[in-house]
């Protein structure tokens, strides 16, 4: 058997599961909002409402009402109030997801947490293994510095660690309250289109070395954009986490992901044809129409990324989740079929997977 037989048994993704917070922010609520946190002139007004319109989003989700962020707080009272909204998402997610797996907290091996909107130390799965009984020699590793494309990368951080033991379990968990990073007092243009776009949420997925039902993750690519350091992340100031955000992202994306892709899939001698699912970041409605240009994608490919934007605006590292989650729970794709996931995030760097059903 050569190895690139031997990894087409790899590991698989058991069971996804996903949850929102109880506070829905509709488009015309947002665009209330910019009026009474922000004082912009009405021409500079009237360009935020025309982003929030052509944004291609409906609705977000928040851990508090909107009125609720116009008033400025302390950084202590939103790391505050971080830990705790964080802690209590995560356990919905987290239980959840196990249920869906029928699984228990003590049938887990090891316990990969993901955020970037916020610093809780100790970290967020270290709460979860308390609360929820998980055993005391689970291995832990929070990922809290690859942004958007995190998700992905847990993914793989999954998938090599059950390579080394395959019997085991992971669990992986995405929590993103990207609604306590706004700044009121921030006029920059990257802090209000981050306002137009980012929404909260949580997702988790159980990946396993046992059999199940779900695709098996076959390889991964990472991939670091040379020379873009500013195209995307966060700058810690008094305040709390400033948005940092090139209005060039979606076109650098777009200048190296048809290379990017069909560079992945000659490497395990897969063609763009044989890909059924395509489990994209929806990032932004320009980024996902470049990817639909440069991949060749029409819009029935794409349509489930584009749902997630338009019910949940970018989630960050979770979108991918709710992205995979959609794919799992919402479509049939036959066994044999192939699978690509890959999300975006700073670095500026890219995270790619390659899936197959069985």
């Amino acid at each position: 058997m050569s190895s690139r037989d031997a990894v087409r048994s790899g590991p698989s993704i058991a069971a996804t599961a996903t949850a929102v917070p109880p506070h829905l922010m509709s488009r015309e609520q947002v665009k209330t909002y910019f009026e009474k946190a922000f004082t912009l002139d009405p021409r500079r007004l009237n360009g935020i409402h025309a982003v929030v319109d052509n944004s291609q989003i409906e609705n977000r989700f928040s851990v508090f009402p909107l009125d609720y962020f116009i008033e400025s707080r302390s950084l202590a009272q939103i790391s505050q109030e971080y830990q705790e909204c964080a802690i209590r998402l995560g356990r919905q997610v987290t239980e959840e997801c196990l249920e869906r797996a029928s699984l228990k907290a003590t049938d887990i091996d090891m316990f990969i947490s993901v955020s970037c909107t916020g610093v809780m130390i100790p970290s967020l799965d270290a709460h979860l293994m308390n609360q929820l009984g998980f055993r005391s020699d689970v291995r832990r590793l929070p990922i809290t510095e690859l942004g958007c494309a995190a998700g992905a990368a847990a993914f793989t951080r999954a998938w090599e660690y059950l390579q080394a033991y395959p019997d085991r379990n992971v669990l992986i968990v995405a929590v993103e309250l990207p609604t306590l990073t706004f700044q009121r007092g921030d006029l920059s243009q990257a802090n209000l289109v981050s306002c137009a776009l980012f929404g909260d949420g949580a997702g988790a997925a159980i990946v396993t070395g046992r059999p199940s039902g779900g695709p098996q993750i076959l390889d991964s690519e990472s991939y670091l954009f040379p020379d873009s350091i500013a195209a995307m992340g966060f700058d810690l100031r008094d305040t709390g986490f400033h948005i940092v955000l090139s209005r060039d992202v979606p076109q650098l994306i777009r200048s190296k992901i048809k290379g990017l892709v069909n560079g992945f899939l000659e490497h395990n001698r897969i063609g763009r044809e044989q890909i059924s699912a395509f489990i994209l970041h929806p990032g932004g409605q320009k980024l996902m129409a470049y990817l639909e240009e440069e991949l060749g994608l029409c819009r029935c490919e794409t349509q489930i990324s584009w749902d997630v934007l338009r019910e949940y605006g970018n989630l960050s590292s979770a979108t991918i989740l709710f992205v995979l989650h959609e794919w799992l729970t919402k479509k049939t794709i036959a066994a044999g079929q192939y699978g690509l996931m890959a999300a975006f995030g700073p670095g500026f760097s890219s995270e790619m997977l390659l899936l197959q059903w069985k």
